[in-house]
């Protein structure tokens, strides 16, 4: 991809030689021409732009006789102090949090995902590669946290090390459930009384222990193929497994997707075998008809071809094996996806109207009527959802092999420690670098210097700030490999937040620095192209 000399776009070191990037340190000074720099003159310079970070607490300058007094304080921004790490997440999860299992339902798409690049609260000034962090009067920020795992509402459990997690739109679902099964046990049941609810509760509890075990048929087979599961999410109309990869072969997707299905279908033939041994006019014989029947409902659901139900995951894998093309598999699978939520949407309530479900035909409109509109909107409108999320997830991973850390890296030149700013931005500039990496004597790296702190120090101050205390150590999350690319580089990169990374050859040597906001645009431009 190109982002080099562009208005407003980082510059990427893929239209430069590796030998303009900063290997041994004798290496990293060689000049640019002129004609080579970015065209909008964007390098370190003392001038602060009107698009810049405000400045941040500028370092602390080293006491001395002839240094000028400490007046950092002066110098300070608060509202540098605030700025926010650009968010790496990776591709959201892959399996069934794309599909919405057991009765199409997508998940409530994640703000710092890679579906939503722009997620972050403010845009990364032209220049600065990344915002401000915060960090104390000596120039030092604060050790990168790993970011927690998303939570899903209450955890129940970690079967297999897998969270579970109810949401909670489940318990106005289980409330809805009480209040339906409840009525027709007043039918069946007149007896029970006000005890029928309680009944109609405990049904509530043992379907969605049915869908659990529906979605822990996903994860057993996810976890079989080396395929890692984020967590389990019981929710609104049934559960989802959130499965973090691709799986590798049709043939594995194939499998991945029918398990559910067909747990579903033998727990409807465990209920119907116990409904052998109990009298089917008590409520052990009711709560067995009823588990059966749901769980049939559940895995016929889950058998219709479009995305995101199972039958849709398993229609994809058909055409990727014919084709050999998951892209297409995806996109014939969404397309029958989205045809069947328009069949939901007006063949539900027909069906309804007309009795062919079982009931008698309704010849006005009632509430009934009106509320089975409503539940076949909701269906559509999720079996809908879900079809265009999985699209778009289809196409995030066909674009993800263009984010190559070798093709994103800045140029940079090795410093030592104690060198002053001034000098240090000195030689990057004539070197054409926008990247600095504080060495040892031994030009063994030690740390790299945040551009968002050099932003914030003054020009006057720079011959009196050395370049350390500015600087980010660097650990061994912050090394990165020049030929990291795709999920593997945002993998990497999301195991360790921080704002620069250091991009080493296989042999060790210093290739230049990565800057997560550049990262990030390329993700978004890379996003904006079609298919």
């Amino acid at each position: 991809m190109d982002e080099s000399g562009g208005r407003g776009e980082p510059r990427s070191g893929n239209d430069e030689s590796a030998e303009r990037h900063a290997g041994a340190p004798a290496r990293a000074a060689d000049p640019t021409p002129a004609d080579e720099q970015p065209a909008d003159g964007r390098r370190f310079t003392s001038e602060q732009h009107d698009d810049a970070p405000e400045a941040g607490p500028a370092a602390t300058p080293p006491a001395g006789p002839d240094g000028p007094e400490d007046d950092s304080a002066a110098d300070q921004d608060p509202g540098a102090a605030e700025g926010e790490r650009p968010s790496l997440r990776k591709p959201g999860p892959r399996g069934d949090s794309e599909t919405g299992q057991n009765a199409g339902a997508a998940p409530t798409p994640d703000p710092n995902s890679p579906n939503s690049p722009n997620s972050r609260t403010e845009p990364a000034a032209p220049g600065t590669g990344d915002r401000p962090l915060a960090h104390s009067a000596d120039g030092k920020g604060p050790a990168p946290q790993r970011p927690p795992e998303p939570r899903g509402g209450l955890l129940m459990g970690r079967p297999f090390g897998v969270p579970v997690y109810v949401a909670p739109s489940w318990f106005l679902v289980a409330a809805l459930i009480t209040w339906v099964f409840g009525g027709q046990l007043e039918r069946v049941l007149p007896e029970l009384g006000a005890a029928r609810y309680l009944v109609s509760l405990f049904f509530a509890v043992a379907f969605y222990a049915s869908v659990l075990v529906h979605e822990l048929a996903h994860t057993v087979a996810a976890l079989r193929f080396k395929l890692p599961v984020r967590r389990i999410q019981l929710q609104f109309f049934g559960g989802v497994s959130e499965i973090e990869k691709e799986a590798e072969t049709p043939g594995r997707e194939f499998v991945l997707a029918f398990v559910g299905p067909l747990l579903s279908l033998l727990l409807a033939g465990v209920f119907y075998l116990a409904m052998q041994i109990v009298d089917p006019g008590t409520v052990p014989g009711v709560l067995l008809a009823g588990l059966m029947i749901s769980n049939l409902i559940v895995a016929a659901f889950n058998l219709l071809p479009g995305l995101p139900l199972d039958g849709g995951r398993m229609l994809r894998a058909v055409v990727w094996k014919i084709t050999g093309k998951p892209m297409t598999g995806t996109v014939a699978a969404a397309w029958v996806g989205r045809a069947l939520a328009v069949c939901v949407l007006i063949g539900l309530p027909l069906l309804t109207q007309s009795g062919a479900l079982g009931a008698d035909a309704v010849d006005n409109v009632g509430m009934d009527t009106v509320l089975d509109a409503l539940l076949a909107a909701i269906l559509a409108a999720i079996i809908w959802t879900g079809a265009g999320n999985s699209l778009r997830m289809a196409r995030l991973r066909e674009h993800l092999p263009e984010l190559r850390a070798r093709a994103l890296t800045r140029r940079a030149v090795p410093v030592e420690t104690h060198t002053p700013l001034s000098e240090a931005l000195r030689r990057a500039n004539t070197a054409g670098a926008r990247a600095l990496v504080v060495v040892d004597a031994d030009g063994k790296p030690l740390s790299l210097v945040r551009e968002a702190a050099i932003v914030g120090v003054p020009e006057h101050r720079r011959p009196w700030v050395a370049v350390s205390g500015l600087a980010q150590d660097l650990t061994d999350g912050m090394r990165v490999s020049a030929e990291l690319s795709g999920e593997e580089l945002l993998d990497a990169l999301r195991a360790t937040p921080a704002t620069e990374y250091l991009v080493v050859e296989e042999t060790g040597e210093i290739y230049g620095v990565l800057s997560a906001a550049d990262v990030e645009r390329a993700f978004v431009k890379a996003m904006a192209r079609p298919s």
